[in-house]
């Protein structure tokens, strides 16, 4: 049974194009419109220090109609909960009721050096951000008083504050190590998995960990969805998506965020090769040294024809999947093409969303 609040769809579709100026965002909107005509059932944006989510969302909503307008993810650290909601309001009202709201806060590295607020305890920063925004989004009930360890609002409208388009609204948690899984079963609607996850990872780590963050706030885990990232690369020659695939692969591998599931695997070894490769800049044996199982177990590689089977092999254990190009090695256009590809090796394989 599909919980109540998972995204619109089986399928979603990350939109990276090229493009400046106006010119990207009439070219992601082509993109988002012609996923939506072909049956994906979410959009999905991201953001980083150069781009926001939040406005190309706001293009998105514009050129569609049905799909879901999804983020995965945004920063939650990157806005105070007042212009969070305020933001998540008129996205609301602009889609129609189409917003999925993803949040994440990246490592303690980025929340303090790129946001500059404080790194400490990022799951329990999240746990409150959600509670907070929960009691802002029905400002028009009255006002809100909160007093946490990381914020404090006190507002009081002064003038009369309609409602939201909907009553709820769904917000979803990014997490990889245990206590951030835990987060999305306290107080999210949904997981939203990374796309390193593996199922032996989903099994081991993960959905226990959803289990206790909802047992710990009385809530059915089978009623958090669990929204998996599913990297693609298809291409003539598959060596080359499987070049493409390893490089993503080992650029998270630098990072210790994932030292859980390489020593799950059994690939701790190969994680130091990757590394001792990454500090010597010798991107061939950087990508020599990623294990071919995990290229298997973590992503697609495939042929022209091959992508829409090997994604429902993927697929089989969450509730929603957002397919994405490699996420590493790609300039603007290949990442463009990239999606592209994507999207017409599925068309004809899915159910349109009224």
């Amino acid at each position: 049974m599909t919980p109540p609040h998972a995204p619109p769809g089986r399928y979603g579709l990350t939109i990276l194009n090229s493009g400046s100026g106006p010119e990207r965002f009439r070219r992601g909107g082509e993109i988002a419109a012609d996923a939506q005509a072909a049956g994906f059932g979410t959009v999905w944006t991201s953001e980083l220090y150069n781009r926001s989510s939040t406005i190309l969302m706001a293009s998105l909503a514009g050129a569609t109609e049905r799909v879901g307008i999804g983020s995965s993810i945004a920063y939650g650290v990157g806005r105070t909960p007042l212009v969070w909601t305020a933001e998540a309001r008129d996205l609301d009202e602009l889609s129609g009721g189409r917003l999925v709201l993803g949040l994440g806060n990246g490592t303690t590295k980025m929340i303090e050096d790129w946001h500059g607020v404080d790194g400490a305890a990022p799951a329990v920063r999240m746990e409150e951000l959600v509670e907070v925004l929960r009691k802002l989004w029905r400002l028009d009930a009255g006002a809100v008083d909160h007093d946490g360890r990381f914020y404090r609002v006190h507002l009081r409208p002064t003038s009369a504050t309609p409602p939201p388009v909907r009553d709820y609204l769904p917000i979803h948690v990014a997490g990889v190590n245990p206590r951030m899984v835990q987060v999305a079963g306290r107080v999210a609607d949904g997981l939203i998995a990374h796309p390193m996850f593996t199922k032996l990872y989903l099994d081991e780590v993960a959905r226990p960990a959803l289990a206790t963050g909802a047992a710990h706030t009385g809530r059915d885990p089978a009623d958090v969805a669990l929204i998996g990232i599913l990297m693609c690369a298809v291409h003539e020659d598959v060596e080359v998506a499987r070049r493409q695939i390893a490089f993503s692969i080992a650029q998270y591998a630098a990072s210790r965020v994932y030292d859980r599931l390489f020593e799950l695997h059994g690939w701790s070894e190969p994680q130091r090769r990757i590394r001792d490769a990454a500090r010597a800049g010798d991107v061939e044996a950087l990508i020599a040294a990623v294990p071919e199982e995990a290229i298997d177990l973590i992503a697609v590689a495939c042929r022209p024809g091959e992508l829409p089977e090997a994604v429902a092999r993927h697929s089989a254990d969450y509730d929603h999947v957002d397919l994405t190009g490699p996420a590493w090695g790609l300039d603007q256009a290949e990442q463009e093409r990239a999606q592209v590809a994507i999207l017409e090796q599925m068309r004809g394989s899915l159910t349109a969303v009224v």
